[in-house]
């Protein structure tokens, strides 16, 4: 028998027997109505854990991380709002379908039945994921067990002040609410939760306004790995910025009486505690885990014995809420039940194809009130002097400046932030005077983290702002890449569209700053952003195409809520010259504030047919360089300045090269894992012409004098086109 049935079996025979575990007796606000309602929820919790192994064994469900030992999470639902956004745990089912309680209309057996059977009825993920969720009860879907979500959570608690001070468009969340963010003590330990607590705590000891509760499911083990004992306790009850309050997960009244006080703290106060929950874990950590493989016998027994559903009807039988007897009848209608709905569930239809999975990859587009733009005064205020300069040629540093200024005149919940963004203008200066100009409220100067910079973005575009968190340096992306792949990429594809996150990423990076910093200042990978679906990647590689480039990027994040990359190649940041020293072939004036290129447009430049060179970023910088001796020697060449890097603007590349004889990638990136072998593949599909590529080696960037010895270059660029003229004749 396994120990789904035994904690059945022994749940039916204590109760009929009235024997039940030792407790503290009921006090406190819960009333006894409430409580019945709150063991309603607890039974259903778990009923529909039990239906969701029984489904596995038809091969008719998929899912079985269940709750079981969670239950008292209902009564924390209780002590909450249903407009505070609840960014669960996945041991949280008996807090959704308590919260259910408080909106009316809503269906949770039938709701989670279907999840447990992947049907497209799913309301939350359409069938792509069982994952408890639910716009109607303000809770995201959340798909981690790492603890990945509370970044996000924290940020989310920010944007709720923040839209008190200036409220965007999209704001959906009340002024009044406060963000509750659950997880298992095993992930309280990870590098993404420690980040968040910090972040949490460095805010609010600074005054910050933060309305976020922590809440800590402790069940002691992380699948087979002990939390020790009082660990949770002993490293949160004394955090500076953090109130902690504790319950016993077992005691729905305890657990509802601290919850409340918890919310009360964080809603009046609007600064972030921490709730330490002790609950047990029921059934191991799954339907294939057996728990008795790694613990004890008797110590798995032990847990069992201290069933939270035992201590609810002991609880019930002394406030005289209901008897043993009623309780046990309230259980097993449950169970009939959820089998009745389930032989439902089971029926309804499923994913079958591709394009039904990826439909919501792409989340849907929003309609945002019509601007005109800043009024003319204002905007000759803001810039000041920099307006005489907008018609002399610039750098692109300067441009994008300028691009930012006008866009966060233009759009109110435009919000900048990262570390030195503000006060600083940035590492290289690009966001120079914007705080001056808007204030430290939408230019954000952050700690040292960038998980947690990405997570402040990805919480306020939960609350209808418009975000551009800024990553110093492409190599700094990847200590927290998976706040894009694992939490904003799949918002929209595990919510069927119903949550997004909009923003614009704007990241400092690629190669050949003449020998600064290394790899760590250098880095020339962006596999790991290309392959990450929905997300878009664009890399501009002038001023005037940045800025350009730019507004596009903004309006696909307000409008159509897209997840955006902007990727500013560093080393052109001051570039001025093109040829000769003193030329200022790079230089760009500032385009007006109308003009955008459409995502997916790609610039050409020339219209020689003998080589095409498709290339981006410094790319094309060098490539600019290599044709005029090219063109010296009567090699006609055109360049097509790739622009967006992922997707692939497949049509229009096929356009920019039509008519050329030989195509020439140039491609910064590595040779493995670079942009070149997507470009390499697509043509080499679609067109009949010859390919050649010159790419980056298979190595991290050297500091010093080989800063560039393996990347292209001008010279390497031109060997490879005279190459391929040979090979082509």
């Amino acid at each position: 028998m396994d120990r789904a049935a035994i904690v059945h079996d022994n749940f039916l025979r204590r109760v009929a027997a009235r024997d039940f575990p030792e407790g503290t007796a009921p006090s406190g606000p819960l009333t006894g109505p409430e409580a019945v309602a709150l063991f309603r929820a607890q039974c259903l919790s778990r009923a529909l854990d039990r239906q969701s192994r029984a489904m596995q064994k038809a091969g008719q469900g998929f899912y079985t991380i269940g709750s079981s030992g969670h239950e008292g999470m209902a009564a924390v639902a209780a002590a909450l709002r249903p407009t505070d956004p609840a960014f669960l745990h996945y041991r949280d089912a008996a807090f959704q379908i308590a919260r259910s309680d408080q909106v009316p209309g809503q269906s949770p057996t039938w709701d989670i039945l279907l999840s447990f059977a992947s049907s497209s009825e799913d309301p939350i993920s359409g069938g792509r994921h069982k994952v408890l969720g639910s716009k109607a009860l303000c809770i995201p879907p959340q798909t981690s067990t790492i603890a990945s979500h509370l970044p996000k959570a924290v940020g989310a608690a920010y944007g709720i002040s923040a839209a008190r001070r200036r409220r965007p468009e999209h704001a959906d969340m009340p002024d009044d609410a406060m963000v509750f963010c659950s997880f298992g003590d095993a992930s309280a330990n990870h590098s993404t939760a420690q980040g968040a607590f910090n972040t949490a705590q460095w805010t609010s000891f600074q005054s910050v306004p933060l309305p976020l509760l922590f809440c800590c499911e402790d069940n002691g083990i992380g699948i087979s790995t002990k939390t020790p004992k009082s660990w949770i306790a002993a490293t949160f009850s004394g955090r500076p910025g953090l109130k902690y309050f504790s319950c016993d997960g077992l005691d729905m009244f305890d657990s509802y009486r601290v919850a409340q006080q918890a919310a009360d703290y964080v809603r009046s106060r609007k600064k972030p505690a921490f709730l330490h929950v002790r609950t047990v874990r029921l059934y191991g950590h799954a339907g294939a885990d057996m728990p008795t493989t790694y613990m004890p016998k008797a110590e798995v027994e032990a847990e069992e014995a201290n069933d939270p559903l035992l201590h609810s009807v002991r609880l019930l039988d002394q406030f005289g809420a209901m008897s043993p007897e009623q309780a046990l009848g309230v259980y097993n209608d449950t169970c009939a039940r959820v089998a009745r709905v389930a032989d439902q569930a089971v029926t309804r239809p499923r994913l079958q194809h591709a394009k039904e999975v990826m439909a919501s990859l792409i989340p849907p587009a929003r309609p945002c009130a019509p601007t005109n733009g800043p009024a003319p005064e204002r905007r000759t205020e803001v810039f000041g002097s920099d307006l005489r300069a907008h018609s002399e040629p610039q750098i692109m540093s300067r441009l994008i400046n300028w691009a930012l200024t006008d866009l966060m005149l233009e759009h109110g919940e435009i919000v900048m932030m990262g570390e030195d963004v503000g006060r600083k203008g940035g590492v290289y200066g690009v966001t120079q005077k914007l705080q001056t100009r808007f204030g430290p409220d939408r230019m954000i100067d952050t700690l040292l983290d960038e998980q947690s910079i990405l997570g402040l973005a990805i919480g306020m575009a939960q609350n209808g702002f418009t975000p551009m968190p800024e990553i110093q340096f492409l190599a700094y992306l990847h200590n927290a890449e998976d706040q894009l792949r694992g939490e904003a990429a799949t918002l929209p594809f595990f919510s069927n569209g119903q949550y997004t996150n909009p923003m614009v990423v704007r990241i400092a990076g690629l190669g050949y700053q003449k020998g600064f910093g290394g790899h760590f200042h250098n880095d020339n990978s962006v596999a790991v952003l290309r392959d990450i679906p929905g997300l878009i990647l664009a890399c501009p590689s002038n001023g005037a195409d940045a800025a350009r480039m730019l507004r596009e990027c903004v309006r696909l994040a307000r409008e159509e809520q897209r997840l955006v990359v902007f990727l500013e190649p560093i080393a052109l940041y001051p570039m001025r010259d093109l040829h000769e020293a003193g030329d200022g072939g790079w230089m760009q004036t500032y385009p007006d504030a109308s003009e955008k290129i459409g995502f997916g447009e790609v610039g050409v430049e020339g219209d020689g047919n003998d080589i095409a060179i498709v290339t981006f970023g410094n790319g094309v910088y060098l490539s600019h360089q290599a044709r005029q001796a090219l063109q010296a020697d009567g090699i006609k060449t055109r360049i097509v300045d790739m622009r967006w890097l992922s997707p692939l603007p497949k049509a229009a590349l096929t356009q920019a090269v039509t008519g050329a004889k030989r195509i020439l990638i140039v491609d910064e990136t590595r040779r493995h894992g670079g942009v070149a072998e997507a470009l390499m593949a697509y043509f080499h599909e679609t067109t009949d012409v010859p390919l050649a590529r010159v790419t980056a080696e298979d190595s991290f960037i050297a500091t010093g004098p080989a800063y560039a010895a393996t990347m292209p270059s001008k010279d390497s660029i031109e060997a490879a086109a005279r190459s391929l003229m040979e090979a082509g004749k």
